[in-house]
């Protein structure tokens, strides 16, 4: 296994991880520690190039930074990636790349994400402590889809109460753009609040299930982003609202699971210049890394943690909004502007 640092003016610590033996390539980003040893999930996905995975795991690092921020954890950004079909993974790719996260002596914890699952976790433990979201010991928080789904539900409950004047679901349009962990989690949340699912997936089998089980109207994943609704879902990879995409979304509040929807700052402006509510992604996602930073914390009342952070992150997705509305600024750059008020009270305290 080798590992080359890669130099950058907006990250700590960024990494290429190779092992030929394994048949492993990858990087992991520490984007911050200010706030505590940086925090994000490992993914793995089939890239279509070095450059495209490194881009990646860039944006998702600084992501982290801002979303640990927003739910006010003792934790910095970081973010790891391996590119490949996860479907192929093999026991030596994970041991080999928890080896390079345990050379980092803990300055960056990792868990699942794309890709992953509790028992990949489990051989990365083989090799390395410095991982989390695993499904036994003393503080195991398991899989966090459920507890991101859950966070991703309250936000859109938050969000239909500014648009609608009431936070009830029932008989709303929700299009749900990815089935994996969470965006299945989610779907099962909105069916049983009385919701109406459109959804969309890669896998088409997934997809199926998903109309046989919520009684779902099933898309084809290129036509999900401006499938009618009341509420946009994007649950799969980032980057999908461009500013060509947003022209054709038709719902009226878009909040999901995936990390860095936005394109770039331009795709925000246009949602709101649309009409369409915005919930920040790092914002409505956070209760992933809220449940994973119980094991990194060692914390033995999870339940109530967890509970107190969720209940945080609603009034604080309520602010963004109501502060997005009266100044006539899309809700992403309000989220910016706390998270960077709060960054910034950090340093100054520290």
């Amino acid at each position: 296994m080798h590992t080359t640092r890669i130099d950058t003016d907006t990250h700590e610590t960024v990494l290429r991880v190779e092992d030929a033996e394994a048949g492993l390539t990858g990087f992991i980003a520490i984007h911050s520690t200010a706030r505590g040893p940086a925090a994000g999930g490992l993914r793995m996905r089939p890239y279509g190039s070095e450059d495209e995975a490194l881009e990646d795991v860039l944006r998702l690092s600084r992501g982290m930074t801002l979303k640990n921020a927003a739910a006010d954890l003792p934790l910095g950004g970081g973010k790891a990636v391996i590119l490949g079909d996860p479907a192929q993974k093999t026991e030596a790719q994970l041991r080999a790349f928890a080896r390079a996260i345990d050379g980092l002596a803990g300055r960056y914890w990792t868990a699942e994400d794309m890709g992953m699952s509790p028992a990949d976790m489990a051989v990365i433990r083989g090799e390395t402590r410095y991982v989390a979201g695993l499904d036994e010991g003393a503080h195991a928080s398991g899989d966090p889809s459920p507890v991101t789904a859950r966070g991703v539900f309250y936000a859109m409950r938050v969000a239909a109460a500014q648009r609608w004047g009431s936070p009830v679901l029932q008989g709303r349009r929700v299009a749900i753009q990815g089935l994996g962990h969470v965006g299945w989690h989610l779907a099962k949340l909105l069916r049983a609040a009385g919701a109406d699912l459109i959804v969309s997936d890669m896998d088409a089998e997934r997809a199926a299930w998903a109309a046989t089980s919520f009684g779902a109207e099933v898309v084809a994943p290129e036509a999900i982003l401006s499938v009618p609704c009341d509420i946009l879902a994007p649950c799969a990879v980032g980057g999908v609202l461009t500013q060509d995409s947003v022209a054709g979304v038709q719902a009226e509040i878009v909040c999901g699971a995936a990390n860095n929807q936005l394109a770039d700052d331009a795709a925000g402006d246009a949602l709101r210049a649309r009409g369409i509510l915005y919930v920040p992604d790092y914002v409505a996602n956070a209760g992933g890394i809220v449940n994973v930073a119980t094991e990194i914390l060692g914390l033995a009342d999870r339940r109530r943690f967890v509970s107190d952070k969720l209940a945080a992150l609603r009034v604080m997705t309520a602010r963004i909004l109501a502060r997005s509305e009266a100044e006539a600024v899309s809700p992403h750059r309000v989220a910016d502007d706390v998270v960077a008020e709060r960054l910034l009270r950090h340093d100054s305290a520290a």
